[in-house]
């Protein structure tokens, strides 16, 4: 009901194409800015506790907003202002929000659980919408906002009642920067986790144009008013909602990578309806059509991001997910909205139906598929390596790790090595590496580098089921009579 109320109230404030769209990247730059400073925060503090404090913030932003609307001090750069600090405040709320859903349910359940969360949204996306824009003719935006801020009540509520279960730890914890250091080292070594981004972004950028040109498309090409626009937003999330029912049943019959095609395609045939059409009903049905396919793909890649990531770095992880939506549809309403302004609106959602179908040329080379099936679950830690009691653990540590390979395997051994390489440098290694001893063609040597000796534990503690069995794999290699030798190095200082 909010985003309708701004979405229109701006129109009646401003022609400008431009403005319009810059209320979709004031919505989502926060996201786009904040998400991963918030993800590391939301992986480092009680999320509980995160969640109340931005709750509160937008309750308190969305009443600001509405009393100012009520008293006729809203401008367009007021308004830009406060959708801007609601995204903020959605910003510190959607990691820690997304994080705690692997806490309240089992892990077999996780994708129905995804898919019901999607579904509570486009309820609220499909009558919200249609009640906002009733609510709006009736009476103003002011009303609207301020009823939002009402509705945040209800959530803390229910966060206040929630019991969290502590996650207890024996290592201290690590500190906001590191937390960041570590999630961006594992975002840029876990391949199934940049999969999901890829596919992510190919999709938001272009799907985004139907997003923000929306309300010019409802009062310009098809001459509705609040009411018409809130009913084409609610065609959008009905569509959302009927999909949902059928993805299950989908699902079951199709890859994941081949329902998002069929989906992707979809949306494009949509939005060039709606780009096409002044019959305010044909562009309705066109709607409902974009929201299945938009719960089709979203849904996939939102149970991909949350299968494909460990517990310790979650909240982090999630968040870059989030960081390339938000960020997608933030840049993508400014693209959209510059070429509406420099062309028509026509032209650009044209373009970016063609895009849609060409980004699937790029999105076949990263299959969701590929990664089904691994368990991203936390396996038993290893045994913590020994330390002397007048050792400084205090710097950085060089680990080495001596196998004895046939030659004749040597090849396949390091084939296995450099996925093993890539779980090492995803859990902390700074630097990585494998070496053949000149004298002796069987001897192999795997050594990396750990920032510190608490880094080093909390890298035992990281690998997950499927990392322990690529690790079996590798030793599989070894053919010594006692087992790969390991030895931890600690950076000398002279006292």
């Amino acid at each position: 009901m909010h985003d309708a109320a701004g979405g229109w109230m701006m129109t009646t404030l401003t022609p400008e194409p431009l403005l319009v769209a810059l209320m979709q990247t004031a919505s989502s730059l926060p996201l786009f800015v904040l998400a991963f400073p918030s993800g590391a925060l939301a992986d480092v503090v009680d999320r509980r506790r995160l969640l109340l404090l931005s709750q509160t913030w937008m309750m308190l932003v969305a009443a600001a907003l509405g009393t100012l609307t009520l008293l006729g001090f809203t401008t367009p750069w007021v308004l830009l202002g406060f959708t801007a600090a609601l995204g903020v405040g959605a910003a510190m709320n959607a990691p820690a929000w997304q994080a705690i859903l692997p806490e309240l349910v089992p892990r077999s359940e996780l994708p129905p659980a995804v898919a019901l969360g999607g579904v509570s949204f486009n309820v609220a996306r499909a009558l919200g919408p249609a009640i906002g824009g009733l609510l709006v003719a009736a009476s103003g935006p002011g009303p609207v906002f301020l009823l939002n801020a009402v509705s945040f009540l209800g959530v803390v509520a229910v966060l206040l009642r929630w019991r969290r279960t502590p996650i207890v730890s024996t290592m201290p914890p690590e500190d906001v920067l590191g937390a960041m250091r570590a999630g961006a080292r594992y975002v840029r070594h876990h391949l199934p986790l940049r999969t999901v981004l890829v596919r992510s972004a190919m999709f938001v950028a272009f799907a985004s144009a139907v997003w923000s040109l929306l309300p010019l498309v409802a009062r310009r090409s098809l001459g509705l008013g609040a009411v018409g626009y809130g009913l084409l937003l609610g065609c959008l999330g009905v569509g959302a909602v009927t999909g949902a029912w059928f993805l299950p049943w989908v699902r079951q019959r199709m890859a994941v990578d081949r329902v998002m095609a069929i989906a992707t395609l979809a949306f494009a045939a949509a939005t060039a309806v709606v780009a096409l059409v002044t019959e305010p009903l044909i562009a309705g049905a066109a709607l409902v059509v974009a929201g299945m396919a938009w719960m089709a793909n979203m849904s996939s890649i939102n149970t991909a991001a949350q299968t494909s990531v460990s517990t310790w770095v979650r909240a982090r992880a999630l968040a870059v997910s989030l960081l390339v939506i938000q960020g997608g549809m933030a840049l993508g309403a400014l693209t959209w909205g510059t070429v509406a302004n420099d062309t028509s609106i026509r032209a650009a959602l044209l373009t970016s139906s063609v895009g849609l179908v060409l980004g699937l040329l790029v999105a076949s080379r990263f299959r969701l598929s590929t990664h089904e099936g691994l368990d991203h679950t936390l396996a038993p830690p290893m045994p913590d390596p020994e330390l002397a009691g007048d050792q400084d653990p205090d710097g950085p540590v060089l680990v080495t790790v001596e196998y004895v390979v046939d030659p004749a395997r040597a090849n396949d051994f390091l084939d296995a090595m450099r996925g093993l390489g890539r779980v090492r440098r995803r859990d902390g290694a700074e630097l990585w590496g494998v070496f053949r001893d000149a004298a002796d063609p069987s001897r192999f040597v795997e050594t990396f580098t750990v920032g510190s000796w608490i880094e080093h534990l909390r890298q035992h503690g990281r690998m997950t089921v499927s990392d322990r069995a690529l690790q079996t794999v590798v030793r599989g290699f070894h053919t010594g009579d006692e087992p790969p030798v390991v030895t931890h190095l600690l950076a000398a200082r002279a006292r």
